[in-house]
């Protein structure tokens, strides 16, 4: 009997899962096919009809992170400096899920800047994520919170900032805990605001 769509997309969202656990587990570093169909107990052969080679399954692993990365819980602020800050603290691997996220990240930096295709498309991920920012600094200069200048520019520095903080975290973490990350963070955001004119 010939498997129906429903079969299909309920297998695909079973591959999906292995392969966030192996991400989970190993990283891209340890991301192939043959641990992927151990994880979902199947053949390779099986996933060849999903990813027919490794950059194909490279590709949908960043997918993946992507939604899951969008999909996760935001903290809510309100307009400002408040915004700027929670959108930075969303960023940083405060919570065990954060911590899990930030290095499945961060082992995608190798594979994808070994690809031009994923290097766009990381690129082009990073590039949104300082556009957001963007606006939210220039909600906060408006408000008198943030010094004037290019908004774009100081995202850029706060993104780059926060990311830094990202990898000294997952490298060091007993030097790095979440409440010295936070402190960090707002040490990083008074000196920016203390450029403001009286």
């Amino acid at each position: 009997m010939p498997r129906t769509k429903g079969d299909h997309e309920a297998r695909r969202r079973e591959v999906s899962e292995a392969v966030w656990r192996v991400l989970a587990a190993h990283g891209f570093g340890g991301l192939t096919l043959r641990a992927v169909a151990a994880e979902l107990g199947a053949t390779t052969g099986l996933l060849t009809h999903y990813f027919p080679a490794k950059r194909d399954l490279v590709a949908h692993a960043l997918h993946l992170l992507e939604q899951r990365s969008a999909a996760r819980p935001r903290r809510t602020a309100g307009a400002g400096l408040s915004a700027v800050r929670a959108a930075l603290l969303d960023i940083l691997p405060l919570t065990a899920e954060a911590t899990a996220a930030n290095r499945i990240w961060v082992s995608s930096w190798d594979v994808a800047l070994a690809d031009p295709a994923l290097s766009g498309d990381h690129a082009r991920r990073y590039g949104q994520s300082r556009e957001k920012l963007r606006d939210l600094v220039a909600t906060a200069q408006r408000l008198g919170e943030l010094p004037a200048g290019d908004p774009a520019r100081i995202a850029a520095g706060a993104q780059s900032f926060v990311l830094g903080l990202v990898v000294q975290a997952l490298f060091a973490p007993t030097a790095f805990p979440p409440d010295r990350q936070v402190e960090l963070l707002d040490d990083y955001l008074a000196a920016l605001a203390s450029a403001v004119p009286s």
